[in-house]
């Protein structure tokens, strides 16, 4: 019991620590009241250093990441059918969650009138499609309100750097570099209970307890609906890997993951058990040894839920309706990034909370509002996306070896 204890304490420290100084900051607003500005300048500290910091970052970690991808050129129909499954469960999700904030918008009746709030020139998908992924001159990259162009272009040079091969002096630079940054950022984050209880403070003390009543409405939507995507999404995934019995498989053998995940807040973490659930369930081996791996990294339905539940948040907030397809879309495509790609990457949450804020026009006064939704909502979402890459791969072995995978690997078993 004391290792248990121990163990949930050394994984859950952090988060609790800045949840604290959160709540730390919001009282001392509660009480100061207008008084509490005086404390803004040290709030403003922290997001300057996590915004300039943020730019080379994405660069050199996604190029890193994506250098060292092109080494998995085996098992391609795999790969395909593991790359589609996580982005079709992955657009479920954004849809479930874009109706569930709709039905009970997390933010409604509160508006923060923050002076750098604009709500951004109207344009047309077309063109804020171009505008979000292209940039007409390469300095506007070093720009964190061209997140999404800067993710692109990084792709792209991440993917000719592997191409050289896998022993060369820019991926190693690369990687040496990518390592660097998340030292710099762990390093920033060392000043975030302080940043962020000075900036609740200040933000609650004009503000007042709107703003805390707005958490609470994100949370009771998220917690519960998290809950019902569980037992209905994974229901309905699990039948179509295999039927009545892959849904009874998976829920019989999914208990360990799931404590094991919300114990450990990583799905990383949560691979071991993961892996034993797979073959209790009977996924073939090489394809759990494949799926599962990647899924830790790159399949994020919980986020894909945070995601949404973030933008609509911050739309509530800034008085901005959340309506609209050309919203909904790039809404849809943002989650999608940040629980699909983004996901792979060292610090991915950082920058899905970053692009949220660049491309749906927000202030950066917005990032610690959104990054503290992270931290409520990261149990839940990491149960869901650690469960997620059992089911996945559940779905892959149906599609890789037919209707009928269960009842071959029975009798491969037997025999």
């Amino acid at each position: 019991m004391y290792l248990i204890r121990t163990s949930l304490w050394k994984n859950y420290r952090f988060p609790v620590i800045l949840i604290a100084s959160i709540f730390v900051g919001s009282i001392t607003g509660l009480l100061m009241g207008e008084k509490a500005r005086i404390l803004a300048p040290l709030g403003d500290i922290f997001l300057n250093l996590m915004f300039t910091a943020v730019v080379p970052l994405v660069f050199v970690t996604i190029s890193s990441a994506v250098g060292n991808m092109t080494n998995m050129k085996r098992l391609g129909k795999i790969l395909g059918y593991m790359l589609l499954t996580f982005l079709v469960t992955g657009l479920i999700a954004a849809v479930v969650i874009i109706v569930a904030v709709k039905i009970f918008p997390p933010a409604s009746g509160v508006e923060i009138a923050l002076e750098s709030a604009t709500a951004g020139e109207r344009v047309s998908l077309s063109q804020r499609i171009v505008n979000a992924v292209t940039v007409n001159d390469f300095s506007l990259l070093l720009s964190r309100s061209n997140m999404l162009a800067l993710i692109v272009f990084s792709v792209m040079f991440g993917y000719c750097t592997g191409c050289i091969g896998e022993d060369n002096i820019v991926a190693r630079g690369l990687e040496s570099l990518s390592n660097v940054m998340m030292k710099l950022v762990n390093l920033i984050m060392l000043y975030a209970p302080v940043g962020l209880c000075a900036y609740f403070a200040s933000l609650t003390g004009q503000f007042g307890p709107q703003l805390l009543g707005a958490y609470g409405r994100a949370m009771i939507l998220y917690y519960p609906l998290c809950v019902v995507y569980f037992f209905a999404a994974f229901a309905l995934y699990s039948w179509f890997a295999g039927g009545k019995k892959g849904v009874r498989l998976f829920f019989v053998n999914i208990l360990p993951p799931a404590v094991t995940s919300l114990a450990t807040q990583s799905s990383i973490a949560t691979l071991p058990v993961n892996f034993d659930a797979a073959d209790r369930i009977g996924v073939s081996k090489d394809i759990s040894g494949i799926v599962l791996p990647i899924g830790a990294t790159m399949h994020m339905d919980g986020s894909v839920l945070a995601a949404v539940l973030k933008i609509s948040f911050l739309y509530g907030i800034f008085g901005k309706d959340f309506s609209g397809i050309d919203t909904y879309i790039v809404a849809v495509v943002i989650a999608i990034l940040s629980g699909v790609v983004l996901s792979g990457v060292p610090g991915g949450g950082l920058v899905g909370e970053m692009l949220i804020v660049s491309l749906m026009n927000f202030p950066p006064e917005a990032f610690p509002l959104i990054a503290t939704i992270g931290f409520l909502v990261d149990p839940p979402a990491t149960c869901l996306n650690a469960c997620g890459d059992t089911v996945a791969s559940m779905i892959v072995n149906r599609l890789t070896d037919g209707k009928e995978w269960l009842e071959k690997h029975n009798l491969s078993k037997s025999t």
